[in-house]
């Protein structure tokens, strides 16, 4: 069962919580988030990304970075940006985009969860992104970045999250620039918190991680040696959990994760169309954007022209999670078979891109050369997701895409 716990959370003062609170670290380029930031100097990206806050270009992963990014930390909090709540609390977040709302609760949840797999995981990790957060958390003593995690619904929990709303003002409400609407409430409450915290022990068996396995896998390892350099360690140090936000499965909603390559692998387009036959069916679609339609239906831009493929029953397995995800198919029989791209985590020639930028920006980079085709894939389900982490699988390399993100530098918890 699940073992969650209230903190002190650090959160940014409330007249500027709107100019604080940042997109994740991992959503945005050095380049992006540098032009993101212009004009508020209390942005977190400035802590989360501290290579903008060079003139020049630098390494990312240099002592020097790493430096300024707690030596920003430290002035917010010396300078009053973030102040800490005095007693442990739970805290309510809810995200409204497009008229739907998703609500999770932002609380630690367990290391030791994570290393004995009731928090389970679906993708695997990079080694050098992993000690990059490392690298962020032990500099600062601090996890600025929630796990995103989902759990199935459990009503007593719903029940009780909905009638603090009802019954409470937020400690923030803010639309950011994508028109998402924050809100934050706090819960210091002591019986409400144990209720919650007892709720999620005995009637979660497990959470999921939807978005976030490098800030978890990078949290448990600078927990793991926290721990084992603590030789009056109790078990309830902050460092024994980290920073997550918990979701009801039934309110979330995955987007389509999509693929653009380079080049044809020395195919012409022609052949590669004649190779594609021998796994799909092809219906060319023409100019207009063409957005799959339902699971084993994909969309191919190449050329000016948008194509329909439709995957071959014997290209999956129905009994098998892996098997019959779109990814895997697209994976093996285009991405592999036709254009030799064996590790998407690694090789250079493939690029992806979150559904929220629509089929336009595919459109858009084969048009401008910049790449050479595209492929749009229907969105993998939770309840797909959920089965393989289950079944202790692993998904391929970007197969899920969730939105809206969760703010960087809402709510921070800190390791000392």
């Amino acid at each position: 069962m699940i073992t969650i716990r209230p903190f002190k959370g650090l959160r940014p003062r409330k007249d500027i919580v709107d100019k604080v609170a940042a997109k994740p670290y991992d959503v945005l380029n050095s380049v992006e988030a540098k032009e993101e930031v212009k004009n508020n100097p209390y942005s977190f990206l400035r802590i989360s990304k501290p290579e903008i806050n060079f003139d020049t270009a630098i390494d990312q992963y240099s002592d020097e970075v790493y430096a300024k990014g707690k030596e920003i930390f430290d002035s917010f909090v010396k300078d009053g940006i973030l102040e800490q709540d005095k007693t442990p609390c739970l805290y309510i977040y809810a995200q409204t985009m497009d008229g739907r709302t998703q609500t999770g609760l932002v609380a630690g949840s367990s290391i030791d969860d994570y290393f004995n797999d009731t928090i389970k995981k679906h993708e695997l990790t990079l080694v050098a992104k992993e000690n990059d957060r490392i690298r962020h958390m032990k500099t600062k003593m601090a996890q600025p970045g929630m796990v995103f995690l989902t759990y199935k619904a459990v009503e007593e929990i719903d029940v009780i999250i909905e009638h603090y709303c009802e019954h409470h003002p937020a400690e923030n409400d803010f639309v950011d620039s994508q028109n998402v609407r924050h809100q934050l409430w706090k819960i210091d409450n002591e019986n409400i918190i144990h209720k919650l915290v007892e709720l999620f022990n005995e009637k979660v068996s497990a959470s999921y991680i939807a978005d976030g396995h490098h800030r978890s896998a990078g949290a448990a390892k600078v927990g793991k040696q926290l721990r084992e350099g603590n030789p009056n360690h109790t078990g309830n140090e902050s460092y024994n959990f980290f920073l997550s936000c918990l979701f009801p499965s039934d309110q979330l909603q995955i987007q389509d994760y999509n693929r653009l390559v380079k080049d044809l692998n020395h195919l012409s387009e022609e052949e590669l169309l004649q190779k594609l036959l021998l796994h799909f069916d092809i219906e060319k679609k023409g100019t207009e954007i063409y957005k799959p339609q339902q699971l084993h239906e994909f969309s191919m831009y190449l050329n000016g022209n948008w194509y329909q493929l439709s995957a071959h029953k014997n290209t999956y397995d129905e009994n098998d999670p892996i098997g019959v995800l779109d990814v895997t198919i697209l994976s093996k029989y285009i991405l592999d078979e036709l254009l030799g791209i064996k590790d998407q985590r690694t090789d250079k020639r493939i690029d992806f891109v979150g559904g929220i930028r629509g089929l336009g920006e595919l459109q858009k980079r084969v048009d401008s050369e910049e790449m050479k085709v595209a492929f749009a894939l229907y969105p993998v389900s939770l309840g797909q997701l959920i089965n393989i982490a289950d079944s202790g699988n692993i998904m391929p390399p970007k197969s899920t895409w969730f939105e809206p993100k969760l703010k960087s530098g809402l709510v921070i918890n800190t390791l000392n």
